[in-house]
């Protein structure tokens, strides 16, 4: 049988001859001066197949000698030496020394776990499969950095891909493994990474709005009018997505469970088709729930049909077991199942997998199966492609979004997330979506759960999430105040951010960038064990523009304020939300109340938003666009029609700052799929007061409001700034103060801590006074955080 031409996945395996150097029972090729394949296998066969991993190995060849020893050979390229005794592989006979970033060598060793000096693992991991029912961390498989310099990627259990899309075992006993030795340069390793295994796909222009989801038996009805009643209070979804109810679930007994379905509930959803229809009106994409494990049995309506593709008379209602390692199952698993309710009005597919790793194909992975062929069918009407699904070990980066499982409600749950999506980075997985707020079990903790939405915005999917109960409902109006108005400000916020999002989602397209990376992804000097960019493992670089530093712990009950620490790097950085600006290259504690949230951005960055008014996901009439002023800076905003193929736009805005030039450029490309006038409005942070030759200046918490008004974006604008006068109010002062008026404790304690801040005195000297006071320690951290920003 021939699977259609959609889901057969171009591959370009074969590797160059002369990147090549073979002996009786090995192979070694040098794809990269730091990236090589080792193979060993007695009978000498060689896989040149693309596997479940590799999609490409013709890398242009480079230089490398190879030298003869009395012990087998070298291969030397710049920065690595190989060495190998020509043997089947051991730690002994196969090994490389890496030139180190002060010069010395480390040695990577076949079959050995590199360990830190202090122990523990160097490898600085990758991600997991699932959340599921994790409370906190999790053990993560291994990425392609270490701090070490040196990572091994074993591809030798995986199946072959053959060039008509389908799945074929390998050589038994053969070892293919390979080796990231690419020392302190990260992103070159990632960069190799990603020619090897294929780009990160680019995901549509609505995946970055706000996901609504909640297991939940929803009725036609009770769905409209809460999708109603989001839109009357100014609450932006881009997606629906329908838990399992959707489809039956009380079934007849002799059937088993109603876990598995495909027929919907008519008693909750009398017209499917219409009501699918209602959704997409109102600028919504839909998603249903699948576990599919169950198979198709007889109570279905799809059963005949599904039965008689298979060869079976459903007269007897023998079950379609499940098995999609069959190619004729797999056929009919989409044709006569997924495809019908895809017509109906269904985008794109939850696959819910929880049952296990085997399938009838030993070594096969059926969640790599569901995930390789939903994603390519997803794009069978020439729409770009999408899936949403756990994670199936390296290679999964082909197929957005991970779904990463039932996650706890509680505190170390949150916690764990901000480094787990980030560190996922290292294996290339960048499009984790979290159950957001938390899905199950646990507590009730309002805090919790704002500082969770917080989080989702500020995550690469935001989609809110529960388990079914009355209890556990994400609504924002669930939660008093003022936790469900900082709930809606930041689902806002997050729709407003889509510019900026989308433009991130191209560019990790393009460049194997991921929207999280952690500190470490910077570039690295010196020794690769430095701690500074190791430790903060929650803090993660959130696109080019901005750090975030995550609240994932309760606040101080005196000061009511959340706490988060980080190493922060070298550089100026000022806070988003708040416009305290802090000296980089050192360790900081942020405090923030439950309104704010620690998002960094360095001097010269430029974040572009909608207008404060629109809220959908299309390409905007209206753009806010918040400049960091202090260093000159560029960011090209990229926009196009969400189509497979897109007609693109980019957009060119700069901050010269020695001039105070802000300038937003012509509009470059197919620009019919923009609108031909834009509003702008610049937002200069660190400028209090300025003249201004264009628009309308005003003055605001952060910084200079400049109102620019309607721009042909065929011709782009610009505003020059002249005597600029920096941010006075409030003071630092006057945060202080506002920081004792708020804690809860003695008011002898803050009256006297009060009087040393109002003597005169550097900031260093009303340290030492405060030094003399008995201050709680959380209230003395959040006054020294203000007054040693600088």
């Amino acid at each position: 049988m021939t699977l259609p031409e959609h889901l057969i996945m171009p591959t370009t395996p074969q590797a160059p001859a002369e990147s090549q150097v073979r002996g009786d029972n090995y192979r070694i090729t040098v794809l990269s001066p730091a990236l090589f394949r080792l193979e060993y296998c007695e009978s000498g066969q060689f896989e040149d197949r693309a596997t479940q991993l590799v999609v490409n190995r013709q890398f242009e060849p480079v230089d490398f000698t190879v030298r003869r020893t009395k012990h087998g050979i070298e291969i030397a390229t710049q920065g690595v030496h190989l060495s190998y005794d020509e043997k089947p592989f051991s730690p002994g006979g196969l090994f490389a020394h890496l030139a180190g970033g002060t010069g010395h060598r480390r040695t990577w060793r076949y079959g050995e776990q590199q360990e830190l000096w202090g122990g523990g693992s160097a490898n600085l991991g990758g991600t997991a499969r699932t959340l599921d029912e994790v409370d906190g961390p999790t053990p993560l498989e291994n990425g392609v950095l270490s701090v070490a310099g040196s990572a091994m990627l074993d591809d030798s259990a995986t199946m072959a891909l053959t060039v008509d899309g389908w799945v074929a075992p390998r050589t038994p006993g053969a070892t293919d493994v390979y080796l990231f030795a690419h020392g302190a340069d990260y992103q070159q390793a990632l960069d190799d990474f990603y020619r090897l295994t294929g780009s990160q796909p680019l995901l549509p222009r609505w995946a970055f709005g706000n996901w609504w989801s909640r297991y939940h038996p929803y009725t036609d009805a009770e769905y409209r009018g809460l999708m109603e009643r989001f839109a009357a209070q100014g609450v932006p979804f881009s997606v629906a997505v329908i838990d399992m109810d959707w489809h039956l679930v009380d079934v007849p007994p002799q059937y088993g469970t109603g876990w598995t379905g495909y027929t919907w509930n008519r008693e909750l959803f009398p017209d499917p088709q219409e009501f699918l229809a209602w959704l997409h009106e109102r600028g919504l994409k839909v998603a249903l729930n699948v576990h599919p494990a169950d198979g198709v049995r007889a109570f279905e309506e799809a059963y005949p049909r599904m039965a008689e593709a298979l060869g079976i008379d459903p007269a007897t209602e023998q079950p379609v077991d499940f098995d999609i390692a069959d190619e004729a199952f797999l056929r009919a698993y989409f044709e006569q199942l997924h495809h019908p309710l895809e017509d109906q009005g269904v985008d794109f597919w939850w696959l819910d997998w929880q049952q296990g790793t085997h399938t009838s194909v030993a070594g096969l992975d059926p969640l790599w199966l569901l995930n390789h062929f939903h994603f390519l069918d997803s794009a069978r009407r020439g729409e770009r492609p999408v899936t949403f699904s756990r994670y199936a070990g390296p290679g999964s980066h082909r197929y957005p979004v991970g779904f990463s499982g039932d996650t706890i409600n509680s505190w170390p749950s949150l916690h764990f997330q901000p480094e787990f999506t980030a560190t996922a980075s290292n294996i290339g997985f960048g499009w984790w979506s979290h159950d957001i707020g938390g899905h199950m079990f646990g507590y009730r903790d309002n805090e919790l759960v704002t500082r969770w939405y917080q989080l989702g915005t500020f995550s690469p999917i935001n989609r809110l999430h529960s388990t079914l109960s009355p209890f556990q409902g994400k609504e924002p109006w669930n939660f008093p105040e003022p936790y469900d108005g900082v709930m809606v400000e930041y689902l806002r916020l997050r729709h407003r951010l889509v510019p900026y999002l989308y433009t991130m989602n191209e560019r990790a397209n393009r460049t194997g960038q991921s929207l999280c990376r952690p500190l470490y992804h910077e570039s690295q000097v010196g020794d690769l064990v430095e701690p500074r960019n190791f430790g903060s493992r929650n803090t993660y670089f959130f696109g080019t523009e901005l750090l975030v530093v995550p609240i994932t712990s309760p606040a101080d009950a005196g000061t009511g304020l959340g706490a988060a620490s980080s190493w922060l790097p070298a550089g100026r950085w000022t806070d988003f939300f708040t416009g305290v600006s802090y000296a980089g290259g050192r360790d900081v504690q942020l405090h923030r109340r439950l309104g704010e949230y620690p998002v960094l951005a360095r001097d010269g960055a430029i974040v572009p938003l909608t207008g404060p008014d629109e809220l959908g996901i299309g390409n905007p009439a209206s753009f806010e666009v918040h400049v960091f002023a202090g260093a000159d800076g560029e960011f090209i905003v990229y926009e196009d029609d969400d189509a497979a193929n897109p007609r693109a736009v980019r957009t060119r805005l700069t901050w010269n700052d020695a001039e105070g030039l802000f300038s937003v450029g012509a509009a470059q490309g197919e620009l019919a799929v923009v609108p031909s006038v834009r509003s702008w409005t610049v937002v200069v942070h660190g400028v209090g007061e300025a003249t201004v030759d264009q628009g309308v200046a005003s003055a605001g918490p952060t910084g200079l409001r400049i109102d620019l008004g309607a721009v042909a974006t065929s011709s782009g604008a610009s505003v020059r700034l002249s005597q600029r006068l920096p941010v006075t109010h409030p003071t630092t002062r006057d945060r202080l103060f506002e920081v004792l008026r708020s804690t809860q404790g003695e008011y002898l304690t803050k009256d006297r801590a009060w009087a040393a801040i109002q003597q005169m005195g550097d900031s260093l000297e009303l340290v030492r006074r405060l030094d003399g006071i008995d201050l709680p320690d959380p209230l003395r951290a959040a006054l020294y955080e203000l007054l040693l920003a600088q």
